[in-house]
Order: structure tokens, then sequence, then C-alpha cells
């Protein structure tokens, strides 16, 4: 199940399913609606229960974030293995678990908003250790394309707890739970909802699907809008070649605009156990999730905290990204920005959805000597290296961060500017063992950015968040091309999953 990356090689073409692992998180609503009505039902419970796999938590990081400042955040990975009854759907050979879709998906605090965010699965990004199947951890890894997390240790399976340990290094966010999701649990669950609607921009072909056909091949799905469901599902949520720029990257938004589809149609079929009960069998038999999520009580949990976000408000972006070569390289400061704002528990349009709302240490807005952070309750930083970066163009912003980081007690070393200075957002990096010092060193910069680094010790760019703070002296605006930290556009381009099915189908 691909969803992303920029394989512009051509190799790996017949992955693709990213959409079976969104189609699956919002199955999570009908395992919930399933459980609901049967209740009484105990076989119904224990058939539920019993389909569902775990993955071993053992695997995950030590040195992970802390929590954000409310919502919760939803890992979904899609698996491509090809072992078992997955080998009849086509598109790969092997039996080691691949992931070709993967996104994050964040339920705001109010419970009336959400995001899905795709991660290309060509990203250059740093694998942390992870830990194998015979028990041993493998070397941190630097520059690795994302996908080839989940293939740490080469099993069927996968390895979804490498995958999560990567995503929390590469966002500086705690992921809550993680699920994994299957190619014919995908076909399955599209099967039971009787169909999705989709839209293809022009007629596409076997060869688009798999362009070592050598030929054009038969008609697989004509110009306009029509119902998919299984086989035909599949081969719409993967096919790449012939639309838009042919990349993994171009795919998403129609992987994006079939989940809203999905969606729409689980939404408008109400509480019908007929319909409910075969899309919460396939849901559940497909899935592989956390511990946290290992049983239908879970699961119900969970599903329950989604039922009252409006279509409108659920939306679906992709980080920020640029193309290097045939590989993707994510882009700063604007996915430092992304991040931070969900770890607020901001939308993209700027509006605090923390639970009950008002403002939030968490979300930027600070007020008060040293960014909001009263003297009793700064940190202490004796023992403490910090370097410091003024990412922006205020002068004298690095002098003004170290003298207050003095007075706390920490050693501020490599004053001076960052490379770049169009931060909006100050980033905290730490090196293997510092997570706690950097955590109690974000106390000092509200709505700060924190993420684990391969560099050893902890670094501080400042950004245009700090410089706007008490004592900033001249505010300076923020870079020019952004609104609140993201990109301009980043509202206006996200999908929302009440879109028409065929506007934005495609980026190229």
């Amino acid at each position: 199940m691909r969803i992303e990356g920029a394989d512009m090689t051509g190799s790996r073409s017949g992955r693709g399913g990213r959409a079976n692992s969104k189609a699956r998180t919002f199955s999570l609503v009908a395992v919930a609606f399933v459980v609901l009505l049967a209740a009484g039902a105990g076989w119904v419970y224990f058939r539920l229960n019993g389909n569902i796999s775990t993955f071993d938590a053992d695997g995950l990081s030590e040195n992970r974030p802390g929590a954000g400042a409310a919502g919760q955040n939803v890992l979904v990975i899609g698996s491509d293995s090809r072992s078992g009854e997955n080998s009849k759907l086509g598109g790969g050979d092997g039996d080691v678990g691949r992931s070709d879709t993967a996104f994050l998906l964040h339920v705001y605090g109010d419970r009336k908003h959400a995001i899905g965010v795709s991660i290309p699965r060509d990203s250059l990004v740093d694998i942390p250790p992870c830990r194998l199947p015979d028990g041993s951890w493998t070397r941190e890894q630097t520059r690795a394309m994302f996908n080839s997390a989940f293939s740490v240790g080469e099993s069927a399976k996968g390895n979804p707890a490498c995958t999560q340990n990567t995503v929390e290094r590469l966002t500086g966010l705690r992921v809550d739970h993680t699920v994994v999701v299957d190619f014919e649990g995908f076909s399955r669950m599209t099967s039971a909802v009787g169909g999705v609607q989709v839209c293809v921009p022009k007629d596409v072909y076997q060869g688009d699907l798999n362009p070592n056909l050598g030929s054009r091949g038969d008609l697989l799905f004509r110009k306009g809008q029509q119902s998919v469901s299984g086989q035909k599902a599949l081969d719409y949520v993967r096919v790449r070649h012939g639309i838009g720029d042919g990349s993994d990257i171009g795919r998403i938004q129609r992987q994006q605009a079939f989940v809203s589809s999905l969606i729409k149609k689980v939404r408008s079929q109400g509480f019908n156990p007929t319909t409910l009960l075969p899309l919460a069998d396939a849901a559940t038999k497909s899935m592989t999730v956390d511990p946290g999520l290992g049983s239908v009580d879970k699961l119900l949990s969970f599903a329950m905290s989604l039922k009252g976000i409006d279509l409108h408000n659920i939306k679906f972006v992709t980080v920020p990204w640029r193309y290097n070569g045939n590989r993707v390289d994510i882009v700063h400061p604007e996915a430092d920005a992304l991040w931070a704002s969900i770890k607020a528990d901001r939308t993209i349009d700027g509006k605090d959805a923390g639970k009950g709302g008002g403002k939030r240490s968490g979300s930027g807005d600070s007020g008060g000597k040293d960014n909001g952070v009263a003297q009793a309750d700064a940190p202490s930083g004796k023992g403490v290296s910090v370097s410091i970066a003024n990412g922006t163009t205020v002068d004298g912003l690095a002098s003004r961060a170290t003298a207050m980081l003095k007075e706390r007690g920490y050693t501020a070393t490599d004053v001076g500017d960052a490379t770049a200075q169009d931060r909006s957002t100050t980033v905290i990096e730490f090196g293997s063992g510092e997570a706690d010092h950097a955590r109690a060193l974000a106390a000092l910069f509200p709505g700060a950015y924190v993420r684990g680094s391969a560099t050893p010790g902890i670094s501080v760019v400042l950004g245009h968040d700090y410089a706007d703070g008490p004592e900033a002296g001249t505010p300076s605006p923020s870079p020019s091309g952004t609104a609140g930290g993201l990109p301009s556009d980043m509202a206006e381009k996200a999908r929302s999953a009440d879109d028409d099915p065929c506007a934005n189908l495609s980026y190229g």
C-alpha cells in the first residue's frame, strides 16, 4: 500500500495501497458501532476480539517524546507483505513486510477536528536503533528511506515498532497508537461497504498499473466518477503511471480522495449492522495494533472519540517535501512548524482545538517574563550544555537567549547565527541520552518543536516565535509565504473528507 514516495525509476511500481491504511483507521468507527448495536450478543464481541493481533511493544524506544498539549496521535501503516492471502492480490514478490503507506492521524483535543499527515515512503530520514526479532538492536541509520524502517528484521509482519520510533524521531510527537493494515483486509473492507466512489481524470489501462507489461493492455478504469471495491479498489489506489507526474507523491492526492470517499460511505450507511458487521470483521482481521488498542473495548474507546468529527473538519495533507533525485527531502522549517502546531493542538488554519479551548502554554502564545515561564517553574540547567543559533534576522536574539539560559544554570556554547534565518518555530534537537534535559529546556521556549537527532548534545535554533515574545526587542515579521509558521497555502490545499471526489486528484 504505498501512498507516497518519489520513485522516479519505475521500480516497485506494483505496490501501493496506502488507502488500505487509511481505510483501516476509520473502520474503527464501524467497530464501535457494531459493538454498540450488538449489545448482548456476546458472540459478536468475542469474534471481533479474537480477530485482533498485536505487535511486541518491547521494540519501542525508551527515549520517546513527551505528550503534547492535547489530542491523540495514531500512526497508520499500510503493509504490502505478499505472504498468505495477500499473495493473490499482486504487486510484488517475497514474504518481507513492507510499508508503502504511512500517515499520522492527529485527533484534536476538542474531538471536533482531525488531520492525517502523509509521510512519503521515499523520504530520507534518520532511523533510530530498532529491535530485531532475535532481541538485538540495530545501529542508527541516517538519511535512509522512511519505508525501510518497517522492513528492519525482514519479517513477514514487518516492524511497526521501528516505524513508530522513526516517526517519533522525525516529528518530535509522541505516537499514542500504531495500526498496521494489509492488502487482503483493505480489499474486504471496500467490498463490505458496497464499493467506494472514486474519480479518474483519464482512461487508465493495465499498462499504467504495471509498466513492465510491455503494452497498454485492457482498460482498467474509464474516465470519470465510478464505484470500486475489492481488487478494483486496490488497483485504483496503486495506479501511478499515466496520471499526473507519474510518481508516488502524485498518487497521494488520489489516495486521500479515496479515503475521504470511504469515510463518507461509512457515515452514510449509519447504524446498519448488516453492513457494519462485515466491515468490522474485515477490519479487525486485517489489523495489527499496539497493545494499547489490542481489544474491542480499547478500539471502542478510541473509535467513539472520532464519531463527533464533521466531515469538513477531517483534513488530509502531506508533510512539506521536495524532490532529491528519485528520493524525497522533508522541507524545514515548514515541517517543523507543522509538527509544532499539532503538538500544540492548533489546526492548520490556526485555530486552538485543544480540549475546552482557550490558550495553552504549548500553543506558542506567551506572556510574562521569559516567554511565560514562571521563575519557580523554570528548570535548572546545572551541568547541561546547549548550543544556541539565531534562526531569524532579529539582532541579538542568540545573546538574549544565552543570558536567559545562564540565569538558569545552563552552559551556552557555539552561540551565533544559524545557516538559514527564516525559522518561524524554535527547534530543540537532542542526541542520545539527552531527551529529559531537552524536554525540561523546552519549558523555557513555549511552542518549540523538540526532536531527536543523530548529533550528540542539545542544540536550539531560535525562531520568530521566540523573537516575537516578551523582551524580544523589535519584533520581526514572520518569513514571507507563511502564516502561523505554516506554508500560507497549506490550509487552502488540504483535502477535507467532504470534498468533491473529482477535485485535486493528482500532483503534477
